[in-house]
């Protein structure tokens, strides 16, 4: 009597790198999960496990390329010893790393529908992370200032950091400088500059800043 063989276990990050695969080799997202499925010989059943929807994985892709950031931030033996703004120079230049080495992907999803609020939908998630992020940096640097007017809004900040991160990624997009090393400036320029108008010091940093983005668009 034959027995039922037990099939592999199906991982999200293996249904993650099928499904980027797939959209980047047809260049358009798959019309059904009926479909998807079929084509990487996996069960329906092990898609939905983890996702319940196109729009699902789409999100849970942005999700896995934070969490993949923090993962090897922390991996630095010296992060802890970071001060609010070098980790957060740290988060944005692995993220963009992140996002160099997927960068294929990233710039399809980007860019899949005509409209460009459709594609930013699916960063809902990452803005959370990302938001959540920026206010424990700040919540952590007020804890050492003893006046409350001293104290720097997280909510502000985070909402900041947000803004500045899409800033930055629109650029990073349109980047066509070998090894991306205008982004790399952009970053270093505009975090000391969000830093800098927490700390009341900013006209400098925002003038140097503006140049460099007048040379940019003139170049």
């Amino acid at each position: 009597m034959a027995t039922k063989t037990k099939s592999k276990k199906i991982t999200d990050n293996q249904i993650i790198e099928m499904y980027m695969d797939y959209v980047l080799e047809h260049e358009v997202v798959p019309k059904s999960i009926y479909k998807f499925c079929k084509t990487n010989a996996i069960e329906e059943a092990d898609f939905y496990k983890y996702f319940g929807s196109v729009v699902g994985i789409q999100k849970a892709i942005w999700t896995k390329f934070f969490t993949s950031t923090i993962g090897l931030m922390h991996k630095n033996k010296e992060y802890d010893e970071f001060s609010n703004k070098e980790k957060m120079l740290t988060f944005f230049y692995t993220f963009f790393e992140m996002l160099t080495l997927n960068r294929s992907y990233v710039l399809f999803a980007l860019n899949q529908e005509q409209g460009m609020m459709k594609n930013l939908a699916q960063l809902k998630g990452l803005r959370r992370h990302i938001k959540a992020f920026a206010a424990d940096l700040i919540e952590d640097g007020n804890v050492d200032k003893s006046f409350k007017i001293t104290k720097h809004n997280p909510r502000l900040f985070s909402e900041g950091a947000w803004l500045e991160f899409m800033f930055v990624l629109k650029f990073w997009m349109d980047d066509d400088s070998a090894g991306f090393e205008k982004t790399d400036m952009v970053i270093e320029k505009s975090i000391t500059t969000i830093f800098d108008v927490f700390d009341n010091t900013p006209l400098d940093n925002i003038i140097d800043l503006g140049k460099f983005l007048f040379k940019e668009k003139m170049a």
